[in-house]
């Protein structure tokens, strides 16, 4: 795991962005879920190191922050090409070597998990899991609540983002014409300043981003979910 020092996940001081995540648990409650989490990459960390971004209800964090130390679904399941889609049965591997996060969220009352995977660059990506009470009946009870992530997902990840950046706001412009192939004498055009004062911005989010050259530091700032 990554050194740099760990954050508790952006809704616990965030009213806002836990009501929306209290929202999305509300309009599942035919599906007996009451639990969502969004895992997302460490930008400063290895591949494999996961983050717990939010979780709730909050009294999860110890059960979220095992699924995220663990090998599942994470590097070693995109690189076997596996789905972007999961539903799993808690219960039927919850005893099984390196398990510990499916006894922790069974020990909750939890039987079915969904996760569904934002593809980012590089390897990374951003998941969302939503535990459910019961085991789901059908494959159609695990599509709606993959439509359901779909839906909420841009207005989850921008609410997270916010929080998270350590971006300005025209930090995040240049790097996201730059991302999209702008030069810097492009950018400034479109956000009518020098073609210098594009150069700030950009040295100022590499140094934020502690890297040394632009393409590293619009990678860094996809994995925050900055652009």
């Amino acid at each position: 795991m990554t050194n740099t020092e760990i954050s508790p996940p952006v809704n616990f001081d965030s009213v806002a962005l836990d009501s929306l995540l209290n929202d999305w648990v509300i309009a599942l409650q035919e599906y007996a879920v009451d639990a969502v989490l969004i895992l997302g990459p460490d930008p400063f960390g290895q591949a494999v190191d996961r983050l717990v971004l939010a979780v709730h209800p909050p009294r999860l964090v110890d059960a979220a922050k095992a699924l995220a130390e663990s090998q599942d679904f994470g590097v070693p399941w995109r690189d076997t090409e596996s789905p972007m889609v999961a539903w799993q049965d808690i219960a039927k591997s919850a005893y099984s070597s390196g398990s510990r996060w499916r006894r922790l969220w069974l020990a909750y009352g939890y039987q079915s998990v969904v996760r569904v995977e934002f593809s980012l660059p590089a390897g990374r990506a951003f998941e969302c899991f939503m535990f459910s009470a019961r085991e789901l009946h059908d494959r159609a009870e695990a599509a709606a609540l993959v439509w359901s992530a779909l839906n909420i997902w841009p207005l989850l990840k921008r609410s997270i983002s916010e929080l998270r950046s350590r971006l300005t706001v025209r930090e995040v412009e240049c790097l996201s014409l730059a991302f999209q192939g702008k030069t810097a004498r492009q950018t400034g055009e479109i956000l009518h300043c020098t073609e210098r004062t594009v150069g700030f911005h950009i040295a100022n989010a590499m140094a934020k981003l502690k890297v040394d050259n632009k393409l590293a530091a619009i990678q860094r700032a996809c994995w925050m979910g900055a652009i």
